[in-house]
């Protein structure tokens, strides 16, 4: 039996990071915007619509002042997830160059459009 629910959560920041991720990968996951940081209220939301504590938590936040606010405020409310970084260099997931980012998430075992693997698209 098929089923679209995902048993494996990608954790971004925004729509633009929640888009350029949906293009690289090619696999199962569902992934949720923060849209900034949490609150309390919105992250008990995440935690029971999403099932957080029972699925394969992945957090992809950008190297920047609020991304790694809400990387740490992460960490400490799901510590079973599992950290994917994008270069200082880079400072955001969205800015990150396609195949940097498809590696990254390839290093993570997702499946990714092995197209975006290739430098200078």
């Amino acid at each position: 039996m098929i089923t679209m629910e995902s048993d494996k959560i990608i954790i971004v920041e925004g729509l633009t990071d929640k888009r350029k991720v949906e293009k690289v990968i090619n696999d199962n996951v569902t992934i949720v915007c923060t849209n900034g940081t949490l609150g309390i209220g919105r992250f008990e939301e995440l935690l029971d619509t999403y099932c957080l504590d029972e699925k394969e938590v992945f957090i992809l936040v950008d190297e920047d002042k609020s991304g790694l606010k809400l990387r740490k405020q992460l960490a400490r409310e799901l510590p079973h997830a599992d950290h994917i970084y994008v270069s200082s260099e880079y400072r955001e997931v969205a800015t990150t160059p396609i195949h940097v980012l498809a590696s990254a998430l390839l290093s993570k075992n997702f499946q990714v459009h092995p197209i975006f693997l290739m430098p200078n698209l």
